[in-house]
């Protein structure tokens, strides 16, 4: 084998990672209780649901879908309610299994975050609402405890 075709075949084993698309995929604001929810002073309670969502497009490309649920309760009402799926096509080729659950499940979500973030701080802006910046997440810590959860209930069903 010459040295240049060694040098492609090497370069197609190689895992090739890229973002192909960002985009807003579904977004919902509520505010429930208008107009009297401006009237009483502001004192919110948060709270944030999140999930992700891998789905393949192709042998190569997928779509991950960043899901956030924010709500915001301010003397016992709902003052606010965002819904946001924030998506992106990602380029995930030649990567062993466990590389590519760590990019889909960690590193893709983290990529859109800031994303969905803007949207969240957008929208309240948008509702006359103080401002509101999400903290930043560690998607590394939640891909880890979802799959100590996943291999707690394989575990429990084997026995």
């Amino acid at each position: 084998m010459t040295e240049e075709l060694k040098e492609s075949t090497q370069a197609q084993d190689q895992g090739q990672f890229a973002l192909m698309r960002i985009y807003l995929k579904d977004a919902s604001f509520e505010v429930p209780g208008a107009p009297k929810v401006f009237l009483n002073p502001w004192n919110p309670e948060i709270s944030i649901q999140l999930g992700t969502e891998t789905n393949p497009l192709d042998e190569d490309n997928y779509e991950v879908v960043l899901s956030l649920t924010v709500s915001a309760n301010n003397q016992g009402n709902v003052a606010f309610l965002i819904e946001i799926k924030q998506a992106g096509i990602f380029l995930v080729k030649n990567f062993p299994e466990p590389q590519k659950t760590g990019l889909l499940g960690s590193y893709c979500p983290s990529v859109l975050f800031p994303y969905a973030r803007e949207a969240i701080s957008d929208l309240v802006g948008k509702g006359s609402f103080p401002q509101l910046l999400l903290a930043p997440i560690n998607f590394d810590s939640l891909l880890a405890q979802k799959q100590m959860e996943l291999a707690k209930q394989q575990n429990a069903s084997l026995q």
